[in-house]
């Protein structure tokens, strides 16, 4: 018996960005909906990619007033993600007294 073609309902379109947007993956939401995960990308590819955009960009805005809002951890984020910001460290070895090190170096002979 042929399998009837899919018809995506506005209910359904809804129901995959929100899904998407939460983060659910593809698997999960296939079983919300009923569907095979080819059918998924094949009718619901926008809504997919909206889902995530508009949860990232409500995210973004939370971080970002958190920010403006002296968050300290916030801050630090965002100028290590957007701003390129980076800690680094500097490991110096020095020798007695500040001196450079000495190296000495044997070689074994083995039979």
């Amino acid at each position: 018996m042929a399998q009837k073609p899919h018809k995506p309902t506005a209910e359904m379109r809804k129901q995959v960005e929100q899904a998407a947007g939460l983060g659910l993956p593809h698997d999960q939401i296939c079983s919300l909906i009923g569907i095979c995960d080819e059918t998924l990308r094949k009718y619901y590819g926008p809504e997919l990619g909206i889902g995530k955009a508009k949860a990232s960009a409500q995210i973004a805005r939370t971080l970002f007033n958190k920010a403006q809002g002296g968050d300290t951890t916030a801050l630090i984020w965002w100028t290590k993600a957007q701003m390129r910001w980076a800690e680094t460290q500097r490991h110096e070895n020095t020798g007695a007294d500040g001196g450079p090190q000495e190296w000495f170096i044997t070689w074994q002979e083995t039979k």
